[in-house]
C-alpha cells in the first residue's frame, strides 16, 4: 500500500511540472509609438527601457498590451525585449477602426489559433458605430496539451467623443465583447477563457458588469493588488480587505482608478495563484506609462 501512495504522489507531482503555472498579464503602453501621433511625441529611449522593465519584472507567459502604434513600434519592443534576454517567440498585432493605436499581444506559448475581431460595430443613438480597437483573440497551449483562449481589449477611452456619449459608447463596446464571449461559450463550454485589458472603467460600472456576465458564464475576478505586505483584513467583514489595486493615473483630476483587469473563466478560478497575481509597483513607473502592468498566474494541471 505504501508503494502504491507513492506512485499515485509520483504521477500528481509529474503531471503538475508537466503541466505548471502559467503568468498572463495586460498593459497599456500609453502611446507606444515612433512617430509623432495626435500631438503626442514618441516615448524616449529611458521611457522605453522602463516599459522593458516593467515587462521584465512581470516575466509573463503571454501579455496583452494596448495603445501600440504601428508595427515598426511593436516590432521594436519586442526585439528590444529579446536583446534583453526575455523572448516572445509568438506575436499578434492587430488594426481596426483606430488608425493610430492597436492592440497586440506577446506570447512565450505557441499561438495555434487567431480570430482577430477588427470590424465589430453597433447602432447607437441612431448611428453606426465602430469598436475602435477591435478584440485580438487568440488560442495558446500550455502545459502538455491544454488550449487557453485570451480575448484582449481596449475600450472606449472616458475622453469626451464629438460621435456620442463617452460613457454610452463604452458600454455599447462592452455589450460587443460579451458577445464574443458568449460565442465562446456556446462553441466550447467546457473550455479555458482569460478576458484581459483596459476597459477604462470602474469595478462597479455597467461597462465591467457587461463584460463579467452572469450565471454560468459568469467570469471570475482574481482583484490582483500590490504586493506590499498588506494583509490584514478589513475592519468591517462586509468588504475586501484595503489592499491597493490601482491601475491607472488620470493626471487631470489627479487620480487613480483600477481599469485595468485580467479575467479567468469558472473553470480556472480554482487554479489562480492570489500572492503570484499583482499589481505591478515599482520605482519610476509613471516615466514609462501612465498605466501599470496587470498579472494572474494560473497553476495549471493536466
Amino acid at each position: 500500500m505504501k508503494c502504491v501512495k507513492w506512485v499515485i504522489a509520483w504521477v500528481l507531482v509529474s503531471l503538475r511540472v508537466l503541466a505548471g503555472p502559467i503568468t498572463l498579464a495586460t498593459y497599456n503602453l500609453e502611446f507606444y509609438v515612433d512617430q509623432p501621433t495626435l500631438g503626442t511625441a514618441p516615448k524616449s529611449a529611458e521611457a522605453r527601457g522602463l516599459v522593458r522593465e516593467s515587462i521584465r519584472r512581470v516575466n509573463p507567459d503571454v501579455i496583452a498590451l494596448e495603445e501600440v502604434g504601428s508595427l515598426s513600434a511593436f516590432q521594436e519592443l519586442v526585439a528590444g525585449l529579446k536583446g534583453e534576454k526575455i523572448d516572445f517567440p509568438f506575436t499578434e498585432y492587430i488594426q481596426a477602426a483606430d488608425t493610430n493605436l492597436h492592440l497586440a499581444l506577446m506570447s512565450k506559448l505557441p499561438i495555434i489559433a487567431r480570430r482577430p475581431h477588427t470590424n465589430e460595430n453597433f447602432l447607437f443613438e441612431g448611428r453606426r458605430h465602430h469598436v475602435l480597437r477591435g478584440f485580438a483573440e487568440i488560442d495558446v497551449i500550455a502545459g502538455r496539451n491544454q488550449r487557453v483562449t485570451l480575448i484582449s481589449a481596449h475600450l472606449k477611452s472616458k475622453r469626451q467623443s464629438f460621435e456620442a456619449d463617452q460613457q454610452g459608447l463604452r458600454e455599447e463596446e462592452a455589450a460587443v465583447l460579451r458577445e464574443r464571449i458568449d460565442d465562446f461559450f456556446r462553441r466550447e463550454p467546457n473550455s479555458k477563457l482569460i478576458v484581459l485589458g483596459d476597459f477604462n472603467d470602474d469595478i462597479s460600472s455597467r461597462t465591467v458588469r457587461t463584460i463579467l456576465g452572469k450565471g454560468r458564464t459568469k467570469l471570475f475576478d482574481p482583484r490582483p493588488a500590490e504586493r506590499n505586505g498588506d494583509s490584514l483584513p478589513n475592519p468591517n467583514s462586509r468588504y475586501e480587505p484595503r489592499r491597493i489595486f490601482w491601475t491607472h493615473y488620470f493626471a487631470k483630476e489627479e487620480s487613480y482608478h483600477r481599469i485595468d483587469y485580467v479575467f479567468v473563466s469558472s473553470n480556472l478560478r480554482s487554479t489562480v495563484d492570489e500572492y503570484e497575481s499583482y499589481v505591478l509597483a515599482m520605482p519610476n513607473w509613471g516615466a514609462a506609462s501612465d498605466h501599470r502592468p496587470v498579472c494572474v498566474r494560473l497553476n495549471l494541471t493536466d
